[in-house]
């Protein structure tokens, strides 16, 4: 080959990876893709991927294709400021994470520093957005509901169902599990409860005996978990084999069938709170029947995912731009279209959805009871 024909060739090439990398809009989503509470990193992933493959079919965003990039932080706060890191350093534009608001309450930070919108469909505690970088004017979002709403659902429930009985409130020390644990003990205690028994526990581990056997003497009647699936699991299976008909009560950190697979029939009469069904809504049908044609869950925080994947692409059409100031205007401003019905954002970045009903855990699978 001639160095002129190769010189043309290398301009094709260029202008080709130039126009390429015009075309596409990198976006990501991340959380728990590994570890222990992988199954909500997997929810996470299917729904981004399938808001991804949706909206690139109908023509992407401002003409152009979405590219989503996938981020591991195990839940784990230090990883997932990495992982902060290594999205900006790829150009990403959205993060539709984290998880565990132990991980996007600090990788907000970075997210803010370099201009990337941040809608996290999961993470809970008020800190996300009480204490979100810029204040009114950051990027920061959720499209699930806060600790303290789920909390004084929980609270009012307990007061409701469970007065005059003795209910333990314990909590895995992580920013999500606290978080709500004291929640929804102030809103019991406020309610006129008393907690009789208030601790914390390590996540991780596998032999709860010395805390079973603690709520054992003390003749508990109900158990408030504030932490995860996992854990919750093993406490309520082992209340069981101590002969103990404890009701188990906890968060929306128990929306995956991984629960019922640690739990067996002893998990049966499970209480916890999380938001009305999304794949109830009338603008799920779709996307649910989707993903279910292709063999993949519609669960826990798959639709949730795909919500925050919808409201950002929907923002950014508006505001002609993928710009970081032009999306967060047209996020403070609009009402959005979603999987989750219609929805808009206050001023420090909540979001305008109903809030927390009950469901109990029966036969394998959670049925809304009120």
């Amino acid at each position: 080959m001639n160095k002129s024909i190769f010189a043309g060739v290398a301009l094709a090439a260029g202008l080709s990876m130039a126009s390429a990398a015009y075309a596409d809009i990198t976006i990501a989503t991340a959380g728990p893709m590994t570890g222990q509470y992988a199954s909500f990193g997997e929810q996470m992933r299917t729904g981004a991927e399938q808001a991804v493959a949706d909206i690139n079919a109908a023509g992407g965003v401002l003409g152009q294709q979405l590219v989503l990039e996938v981020g591991d932080d195990a839940c784990d706060p230090k990883q997932a400021v990495a992982v902060a890191n290594q999205m900006a350093g790829a150009g990403v534009v959205f993060m539709a994470g984290h998880f565990c608001s132990g991980s996007s309450i600090p990788a907000s930070a970075v997210y803010s520093e370099e201009g990337i919108i941040q809608i996290s469909p999961a993470s809970t505690n008020p800190k996300l957005t009480d204490e979100r970088p810029g204040g009114a004017d950051g990027g920061t979002y959720r499209v699930c509901g806060r600790d303290d709403q789920q909390g004084a659902a929980a609270g009012a429930y307990l007061n409701a169902n469970f007065a005059g009985k003795k209910v333990a409130f314990v909590h895995d020390k992580t920013a999500y599990g606290k978080g709500l644990a004291d929640a929804t003990k102030s809103s019991y205690e406020a309610g006129g409860g008393t907690a009789a028994m208030y601790e914390a526990y390590t996540a991780g581990e596998k032999d709860y005996t010395a805390l079973v056997t603690k709520l054992k003497q003390a003749g508990i009647d109900v158990l408030y978990v504030g932490g995860y699936h996992t854990e919750a699991g093993l406490m309520v299976r082992q209340m069981r084999d101590q002969g103990m008909n404890t009701v188990l009560m906890s968060g929306d950190a128990l929306v995956t069938d991984e629960y019922w697979a640690i739990t067996g029939e002893a998990g049966a009469g499970t209480l916890m709170t999380f938001s009305p069904n999304p794949e109830n809504n009338p603008n799920a049908v779709n996307v649910v029947k989707a993903l279910k044609d292709a063999g993949k869950t519609t669960e826990g925080y798959v639709l949730y995912t795909y919500a925050a994947i919808q409201t950002w692409a929907q923002a950014a059409e508006t505001a002609g731009s993928t710009d970081y100031d032009a999306v967060r205007a047209a996020l403070n401003a609009g009402d959005f279209n979603s999987v989750l019905g219609s929805l808009a954002f206050d001023g420090k970045g909540d979001v305008s959805l109903p809030g927390y009903v009950f469901y109990e855990w029966q036969n394998g699978k959670y049925t809304q009871i009120n």
